[in-house]
């Protein structure tokens, strides 16, 4: 198709080539042509937030569950350095993303006009790509190279600046078709070789995570470790790479890890390492599994040539994506079924069963309540804090996607992720867990939520902290607060003043008739769970972090 048409329009038209149904942004004078060519085409969902910030994370989560990169648009300066927050999730979650950014004018560059930054150099190291467009005629071309950069590879962040006058430009151009991420076939020779070294040890464990998985990649890959009787730990916030109802699941790595899963990983005399990076948080400052990784053989299957070698030393590395369980699936068994995933299994089991504490909210037996209460399937989102801790330890994750949380411990980011899978997975169930001081950096969102009819349920844990920090600080200073206390509004008064159902809940034994109360409204839900600081963990007290810290 070739005719005359405004930038902004022919930007609008190749992003529906791409597949594009939906855009995140804050509206900005600099891309006005392309919000007027977004006036005329009903087939993309614009979603207009309340803070940049807001936009990139629903983006960066919308990416997360299509597969597909998620389009944000923000204006320049202030817009995209409050935008920065997402890129940087998506490029440490390896999520498809693509942010636009309006800018000034081709012929006011280099003045430091008003609001300019150079944006390639401001997103190079947070993007796999960062480009200016100057010419109308090519913004297929830079759209289709964008689509392509995001989600091939290990998928991440693109970031395209466009000039405000460029975008009122009319030129032809010819519009591209729709990129498709490269195809990438196991080798068989490869495969073989696994089944090798995974039938001569003794103790193998395997550790799944990174992006690209999909309910039939974690299926296949979970009954070929059922058959091998193989341990599979997930990454850190990882834990829907495989349905944690798999018989061979061992639990997550990460931030407060079951301590019986870290001796077997440490114990492991073969790692098999499928889409993971193993990242510092995974392994626990590269000291879990080591980058040389003494007695201990690594096979390393990435969907990125760049990610094989980088840090760790690898005896068998293999580029393919998460299908890969397909191919593995084809490799004889065992016989004796090893019974090391089993017993795996029922330590994780016993893992994630809370017992009662005698404590005024246990949050522990809340989430236990919420896995009676709650589909099996549903969507817990969550941004950074000590609070996440009791969902990744008692949650029940299910395939791809239940878990929408950054790997990069960005606070604020559950509320904008809700809000994104509310609006994308609607026959789901979607619950927002968010701590006082991670929901108020992104509660604005609020309005966006009740403003395009999501149904989601948000939980606010307030401590009155931040807690992470607190808990920190503890075990180097002891008893010497110092900046992490907070003062917190009425979170369900907040909720009531946007348009939401909300009450609070100070006790375990009124939680689960408030999530009752709840579940029967449609809508946004927010229950305010008032907790006491003293329990700063699942695992632990502040009490507790001051006697071991005061005995070193």
């Amino acid at each position: 198709m070739t005719n005359i048409r405004t930038g902004g329009r022919i930007l609008v038209d190749n992003l529906l080539a791409q597949g594009c149904d939906r855009i995140f942004c804050v509206p900005g004078e600099s891309y006005l042509a392309a919000l007027d060519a977004l006036h005329d085409t009903p087939q993309i969902d614009l979603v207009v937030c309340r803070q940049e910030g807001g936009v990139t994370y629903m983006a960066e989560a919308d990416g997360k569950m299509t597969g597909r990169p998620g389009i944000a648009f923000v204006t320049r300066g202030p817009g995209a350095t409050n935008a920065s927050v997402g890129v940087h999730v998506a490029m440490q979650d390896s999520t498809p993303m693509i942010l636009f950014v309006g800018d000034v004018a081709r012929g006011d560059r280099d003045r430091e006009g008003f609001q300019e930054v150079d944006f390639q150099t401001m997103f190079a190291p947070l993007s796999k790509w960062a480009a200016r467009i100057d010419d109308a005629a090519r913004i297929p071309e830079y759209v289709a190279r964008a689509y392509s950069v995001a989600i091939s590879g290990r998928p991440g962040p693109v970031v395209l600046a466009l000039p405000e006058d460029m975008l009122r430009d009319e030129v032809e151009a010819i519009d591209r078709p729709r990129v498709e991420r490269p195809i990438q076939v196991p080798c068989p020779q490869e495969i073989a070789a696994i089944g090798e070294k995974l039938r001569a040890a003794k103790r193998p464990v395997a550790i799944v995570g990174g992006a690209g998985w999909t309910r039939d990649g974690g299926a296949a890959f979970a009954r070929f470790a059922e058959a091998w009787g193989l341990p599979v730990a997930v990454a850190f916030r990882r834990q829907d790479s495989v349905s944690n109802d798999c018989a061979v699941y061992a639990g997550n790595l990460g931030y407060g890890p079951n301590p019986k899963l870290v001796e077997r990983v440490k114990a492991a005399d073969l790692i098999l390492v499928v889409g993971a990076r193993l990242g510092e948080a995974t392994t626990d400052g590269y000291t879990l599994v080591t980058p040389d990784h003494p007695g201990q053989t690594l096979i390393h299957i990435h969907p990125d040539p760049n990610e094989l070698g980088r840090v760790y030393r690898t005896d068998q590395a293999m580029c393919v994506d998460m299908t890969v369980g397909l191919a593995l699936e084809t490799l004889e068994p065992p016989s004796p079924r090893p019974t090391a995933g089993e017993e795996a299994h029922r330590e994780w089991l016993d893992w994630s069963t809370a017992q009662p504490r005698d404590i005024a909210l246990d949050l522990g037996q809340a989430v236990m309540q919420m896995r009676e209460a709650l589909p099996a399937d549903s969507i817990i989102c969550n941004g950074a804090g000590n609070f996440s801790g009791w969902w990744h330890r008692y949650w029940r994750y299910a395939e791809q996607p239940s878990q929408l949380a950054p790997t990069n411990g960005s606070m604020g980011y559950g509320m904008p992720a809700g809000v994104a899978a509310a609006l994308r997975l609607r026959d789901r169930q979607v619950v927002v867990v968010a701590g006082d001081g991670d929901f108020m950096m992104n509660g604005q969102e609020l309005a966006t939520a009740v403003r395009y009819g999501a149904d989601m349920l948000i939980l606010v844990i307030d401590n009155a902290s931040y807690g992470t920090i607190r808990m920190h600080q503890e075990r180097e200073y002891p008893a010497r607060l110092s900046g992490t206390e907070l003062v917190n509004p009425d979170f369900a008064a907040l909720a009531r003043a946007y348009g939401a159902w909300a009450e609070t809940v100070e006790r375990t034994e009124d939680f689960a008739q408030a999530l009752a109360r709840a579940q029967e409204r449609s809508g946004v839900k927010l229950l305010h769970l008032k907790t006491d600081v003293e329990n700063i963990t699942a695992n632990t007290t502040i009490t507790a972090l001051r006697e071991r810290a005061r005995s070193r």
